[in-house]
């Protein structure tokens, strides 16, 4: 390769969804600057390695990127592709999220093969999930459930369903619609159901800040209504401090220069639910963000989050 040719090396996880972010930013890119040499570095990390456990057991959603932001910090890669909700409120010193991609449908999907709604799964039903936050949602509203770890890739989650292992199983609408399973999906829980992930659905490209060059080049991929929804629901997250153990939701919606956040927290359990909702001017996206969890602690989340954090 010239060293006069300007090229980007791209740090992603192996996984099939994570390979497919990471080769559409790699597209979007080369269409975007002509000439640029784009390359994918695919890495395995401990989140994609352990896949006995639970991600609250094993140390949450960061262990999806603490590899590829080490490979940004030697220099073995220049820039980082993350599906957003695994990434921690507080990137590591010199690292930044210089883009974000517009966002797919922030939904969580039911896959089933005995019901369209979650109100028709039959009494006692297995269900599947790998989340804490889907997990409290969903046995507030149907206490029968009979709740069941789901790790793996998307293949190995259907393969479990379709075997008859679980009768539902639930997954993001964004990774199935990017994976071509969207006839998957048997209905998609609203907000009111189900309040998605903080970021759920959003892609994020991170870099080092020093590296201005590539900052610049990132730039042009921005979409800045999706930044500030991501921005006020991940000041609500940091505020509240949640761990992995945390099950924590936020999302926010933009019109008319108006955007409105709804936030919750949870006991896993589904045993309580705090939940709020705040709306204020765009600009002020992270401040509501911020005041939106001071609420939600003052309405008992700070107990039931300490208890969490050190259970």
């Amino acid at each position: 390769m010239s060293a006069a040719t300007p090229s980007l090396r791209i740090a992603t996880r192996k996984s099939q969804l994570a390979l497919w972010q990471a080769e559409h930013v790699a597209t979007l890119l080369r269409n975007a600057h002509p000439g640029l040499l784009v390359e994918l570095v695919p890495m395995s990390t401990k989140g994609d390695r352990i896949q006995d456990r639970s991600l609250a057991a094993i140390g949450g959603k960061g262990l999806f990127i603490k590899e590829l932001e080490v490979a940004l910090e030697e220099h073995r890669a220049d820039i980082a592709v993350h599906s957003m909700k695994d990434v921690p409120g507080d990137l590591p010193p010199g690292l930044e999220i210089a883009a974000v991609l517009p966002r797919a449908d922030p939904r969580d999907a039911l896959l089933s093969g005995k019901a369209a709604r979650l109100a028709e799964l039959p009494e006692g039903a297995r269900v599947g999930t790998s989340s804490l936050r889907r997990q409290a949602q969903l046995l507030s509203i149907r206490p029968d459930l009979q709740i069941e770890a789901l790790r793996g890739n998307v293949d190995t989650r259907l393969r479990r369903l379709d075997e008859g292992e679980l009768d539902a199983i639930i997954l993001a609408c964004a990774g199935l619609i990017r994976l071509g399973w969207e006839s998957r999906i048997t209905g998609r829980l609203e907000a009111s159901e189900c309040l998605p992930a903080v970021a759920q659905g959003i892609i994020g490209i991170e870099c080092r800040s020093d590296d201005h060059e590539t900052v610049s080049r990132l730039r042009i991929l921005n979409h800045a209504p999706t930044r500030t929804a991501m921005d006020a629901e991940r000041a609500f997250a940091a505020r509240l401090g949640g761990s992995c153990q945390s099950p924590i939701a936020a999302h926010a919606t933009l019109h008319d220069q108006r955007i409105t956040l709804q936030g919750l927290v949870a006991e896993p359990d589904g045993s309580k639910l705090l939940r709020d909702s705040i709306a204020g001017a765009v600009s002020d996206a992270h401040d509501l963000g911020v005041r939106l969890a001071e609420r939600v602690l003052n309405a008992g989340a700070g107990p039931l989050l300490e208890r969490l954090r050190t259970g």
